[in-house]
């Protein structure tokens, strides 16, 4: 049983609607015989036959038997079971677009960003993953709201897209999650929350293929608008 438009039905039942349906009860009426709607189905006559008889005791058809048959009509109920069936079925095939906003304040960092964004085993997996190429260097950004320091616990918590870590001849390097973003809608980037860091949970990282700080002339203190996808 499951549970539609808080009514419980069989889901052998709607199988059957939905059938009902397909082989033309969305244009109105259809004669069919229950010997024929059996083989639709896959189950014998005897079933086919009881599963119309539940449907109409349930009203979500109605019938007028005939000589070789019967004309079988779905009625609003039945077709408001089907609308449902298809809401829930067409929510979960297309993808929906969710997002956050987050806002950060420029700060100036410790220069690190530059080499660790050149390394070429992260660069060549920023150029794959993100579909950018991005310019050499960070823009740091400082949280300061409550909100935004618990969207960034949030990202923490969500899969992202990751950047493996890797080990070159010089040392070993950490994984970093990333997201897309707009940066105020307008310039495509990524956040980055970095495995290994000498900042704390209030800050994040943002890499594009421009030169932000220059692009907008920020200073620090500025404030930094993001959109983030998730």
């Amino acid at each position: 049983m499951i549970k539609m438009n808080n009514e419980l039905i069989n889901s052998e039942l709607w199988f059957t609607l939905y059938y009902l349906f397909k082989i033309g009860g969305y244009k109105g009426s259809i004669f069919i015989g229950t010997e024929d709607l059996g083989k639709i189905l896959g189950v014998s006559q005897q079933t086919a036959s009881r599963r119309i008889l539940d449907l109409l005791k349930e009203g979500y058809i109605e019938r007028e038997i005939r000589k070789n048959g019967q004309i079988i009509t779905i009625t609003e109920k039945g077709f408001n079971l089907l609308k449902e069936i298809y809401k829930g079925l067409k929510e979960g095939f297309e993808e929906k677009e969710k997002f956050y906003f987050i806002k950060g304040y420029v700060f100036t960092g410790f220069g690190e960003g530059a080499y660790y964004i050149t390394r070429p085993g992260y660069y060549k997996q920023f150029e794959e993953k993100l579909g950018l190429k991005p310019f050499p260097g960070t823009l740091n950004l400082k949280l300061k709201s409550l909100e935004d320091i618990k969207i960034r616990k949030e990202l923490e918590i969500l899969p992202g897209i990751i950047i493996k870590g890797f080990i070159d001849n010089e040392r070993s390097y950490g994984n970093v999650k990333c997201f897309k973003v707009k940066i105020y809608d307008e310039i495509d980037g990524a956040l980055l929350l970095i495995d290994r860091t000498h900042y704390n949970k209030d800050v994040i990282e943002v890499i594009s293929e421009e030169n932000i700080r220059k692009k907008y002339n920020l200073k620090d203190g500025d404030m930094v608008y993001l959109k983030v996808m998730i």
